[in-house]
């Protein structure tokens, strides 16, 4: 009996999720209501846009994720601020398929990125002279449910893909 577990459990493709490097991919910071903008009383209208994006990059099992967020903050319809950075990782994944590759991919590399991303934006905030920028924890896992409700309500096929706004 022990053998037949054994050569079961050899059958199955082990699962294997790792994360390989983090890296930035692209920083942008735009002011272009400076310096004005520092004389008027600081309650910006905040718009937050999130996307994630993920490719295979080799027959190893290697995809890359990008987690796009892009800022603006407005003041008085003026842009104060406009940040965008797309915060990517490369990840080894083995052993998952279909839903369950698609998930892995849509939420827990968003959520291993994130921090990292909410940091950099956060640092070029404070750099480019305005108050620290914190950003809400984001649930991922909502927000690939909701993306894949979505894609069904439209008849689209699924993808890789989830963007939010």
């Amino acid at each position: 009996m022990a053998e037949e577990q054994a050569a079961t459990q050899q059958d199955q493709p082990q699962q294997q999720f790792a994360m390989q490097r983090i890296y930035s991919k692209d920083i942008s910071f735009e002011s272009p209501s400076t310096p004005g903008v520092f004389t008027k009383q600081w309650q910006p209208k905040v718009n937050v846009d999130l996307n994630t994006k993920s490719d295979k990059i080799d027959e190893k099992g290697n995809y890359e994720v990008v987690l796009t967020i892009t800022i603006t903050a407005k003041v008085e319809e003026e842009t104060a601020f406009l940040v965008e950075i797309q915060q990517a990782g490369i990840f080894f994944i083995t052993g998952f398929e279909g839903e369950d590759l698609r998930r892995i991919l849509g939420t827990a590399a968003p959520n291993i990125l994130f921090p990292y991303a909410r940091e950099g934006i956060d640092a070029l905030c404070v750099k480019g002279g305005f108050p620290p920028v914190m950003l809400a924890p984001v649930n991922f896992d909502a927000l690939y449910q909701q993306a894949l409700a979505q894609a069904q309500t439209q008849g689209e096929p699924e993808s890789g893909e989830a963007a939010t706004h």
